[in-house]
């Protein structure tokens, strides 16, 4: 149950870390009713965020950065030197917005929480991410049960700020708009899922990550080590179960780098309801 100040629709499920704080459920609350009261086009509020809150930044970031020079791919690397996130403190969404739209004419706008599903595939048709500002819990720096800046900014933003990654971030909200149906809109999802948010890849030799749940996450990339790593297959993604509450057992490696933008750029270009059918049928 939220506390009496913390409106119900911003409340925290019992098993989250920050349950039991009521301090931390009141930011979160604070924080989410920025978001709540955006609209698309006014400035983008600055969120004070605390002391506590820059350091567990400035942890996850530190440790995570370590991890992407061993596993990140290329490409989300050459991103991030281009973004150049602040190490000391959590950065404004005012200012990543701003920096990423100078790169790749790509918008990082604020929302309360979790959206619509369609609502956040048909923002980035219109070249606009939608992004938390909250932050984990302290006690949990590793951990969050849902997309909290430390994921939308590290993964998706620093994705975003690649020109190679941005076009095929809109060209898939393109498809999700044409994909009317529920068994399509699922079948879309999991593409996604397995390939901009969990996505792997061969290169030099080695098994690296450019999926932005992969890399905004610790424990994620160090299990990511261990999972199934299954060949490059659309169908075969398509029909792929998933549990967003767990680290990923099987993920999907493309050959190359240049493989999987080929072929994700031409899914993403042709997807609708028929092309859906076509996929599940090859199954």
């Amino acid at each position: 149950m939220a506390s009496p100040s913390a409106p119900p629709r911003f409340g925290l499920p019992k098993d989250h870390p920050g349950f039991h704080d009521p301090e931390y459920r009141e930011r979160r609350a604070r924080i989410a009713e920025v978001g709540a009261a955006y609209r698309r086009g006014d400035p983008i509020p600055d969120v004070a965020y605390s002391t506590q809150e820059d350091e567990v930044w400035r942890v996850v970031s530190a440790e995570l950065a370590v991890k992407h020079r061993e596993y990140a791919c290329a490409e989300y690397l050459s991103g991030a030197d281009r973004l150049v996130l602040p190490k000391e403190r959590v950065p404004q969404l005012r200012e990543v917005d701003e920096r990423v739209y100078s790169l790749t004419a790509f918008h990082v706008n604020p929302v309360p929480g979790l959206v619509p599903t369609r609502t956040f595939y048909g923002s980035l048709a219109e070249r606009t991410f939608l992004s938390t500002q909250y932050i984990r819990h302290h006690s949990a720096p590793f951990y969050t049960p849902e997309p909290d800046i430390v994921h939308e900014i590290i993964g998706h933003a620093n994705m975003l700020a690649s020109p190679v990654f941005a076009e095929l971030y809109a060209l898939a909200g393109q498809a999700s708009l044409r994909a009317t149906t529920d068994v399509s809109l699922d079948v879309f999802s999991r593409v996604f899922w397995f390939t901009l948010e969990f996505g792997v890849v061969e290169e030099n030799g080695a098994v690296k990550a450019y999926g932005a749940g992969l890399l905004s996450s610790y424990g994620e990339i160090e299990a990511f080590r261990d999972a199934e790593i299954r060949g490059w297959d659309l169908p075969a993604i398509a029909t792929q179960e998933y549990d967003i509450t767990h680290y990923q057992p099987v993920l999907f490696a493309a050959t190359s780098f240049e493989r999987m933008l080929s072929d994700l750029h031409a899914f993403f270009s042709s997807y609708d309801d028929r092309a859906c059918e076509h996929l599940l049928s090859q199954r």
